[in-house]
Parts: C-alpha cells; sequence; structure tokens
C-alpha cells in the first residue's frame, strides 16, 4: 500500500489482515509540523516511520504478504526495500488531496509494477464517479480504481481482489 500521508494505508492493513498487523508508528511532534502537511487530515496523532505489515491468506498456496509505506517523501528510500517482488501494489487516495498520490503512481508505473487505486472513501469528502478519478489521475484504461473505505474490512477486501486480479491479468500478458 502506497499513498500520501494520512490516507488510510495503516488503517486499511489493519482492516484486512488476519494477524495483528505491525505497525512503525510514532507520534507526530512539533518538529515534524513544517514538513508534514496535515491539512485535511488535522485530528492525525500519528505517522508511519518505516512500514506497517499485514497478512491475508487466499487459499493454502495463495498468501498475499501487505506492506504498508510511510506517505511523507523523507520516507521514500524505504520504498525500493518493500517493493523487490512485488507482483502487485495498491496506492490509496483521498480526493480532498489527490495530487499526494502522483508520486506513489510515478512510482509504479516506472517499475512496471501492476497497481490499483484505491480511494478512500472519507467522511465529508466529495464522492466522484470512479472514470472521473481515472482522468484526473492519468491513468493507462487497465488501471482498476475502486471506492473503499480502509476501515472495513470487506471493502478492504474488495482492493486486495482487484489488485490480484490485475496483477495477475498483467502477469498472462507478459
Amino acid at each position: 500500500m502506497a499513498g500520501g500521508f494520512g490516507v488510510g494505508k495503516t488503517t486499511l492493513v489493519g482492516a484486512v489482515s488476519e494477524i495483528r498487523p505491525l505497525r512503525t508508528e510514532e507520534i507526530l511532534t512539533e518538529a515534524g509540523r513544517p514538513v508534514d502537511d496535515i491539512a485535511g487530515v488535522e485530528s492525525k496523532t500519528t505517522t508511519t516511520v518505516a512500514m506497517d505489515f499485514g497478512r491475508i491468506t487466499l487459499r493454502e498456496d495463495l498468501v498475499l504478504y501487505l506492506f504498508g509505506t510511510p506517505g511523507q517523501d523523507r520516507f521514500w528510500f524505504l520504498w525500493d526495500e518493500l517493493a523487490t517482488g512485488a507482483l502487485g501494489a495498491v496506492v490509496l487516495a483521498d480526493t480532498r488531496r489527490l495530487e499526494d498520490c502522483f508520486a506513489a503512481i510515478d512510482y509504479f508505473e516506472r517499475r512496471k509494477i501492476a497497481f490499483t487505486v484505491a480511494v478512500n472513501c472519507f467522511e465529508g469528502a466529495d464522492r466522484f464517479p470512479e472514470d472521473s478519478v481515472r482522468d484526473a489521475l492519468d491513468l493507462d484504461p487497465g488501471t482498476p480504481v475502486v471506492l473503499c473505505d480502509a476501515r472495513e474490512r470487506e471493502s478492504a477486501k474488495h482492493v486486495l481482489i482487484s489488485v490480484v486480479e490485475h496483477a495477475m491479468l498483467a502477469s498472462a500478458r507478459g
């Protein structure tokens, strides 16, 4: 899972993981105020500083390991390690701060890693049709866009199904 600061990556991993997720969250401090833009997520008090990790078993022979990346650019050096061997990825987006997911989209496109954009439908945020989000993000027509609530297990499962199906199709195309 990748995306901007405060978009819900930790929440999504926690909602769907069958194990207690590993979280590397720290309290936001005054020192981080100049670099951590909390506009739109003013109630946020913690931030991921390394990664989130969870797991979900789809079948006996198919297990997804879930890694959530930190959202701030100062932690991007971790992304290469977390993406090594990835068959697919989720870019979590917030329509109030859609520009925050451009870096994640560029990252996966450059590395040819199949990804799904999941729009986390925050309370009070405007809702847009999937095609409008696709156009705003200038995505390839085959890139899935799904709406979700990162807090809800069924919604998070729908996101994972989308990325697994998309990764399998991309792999079959070679």
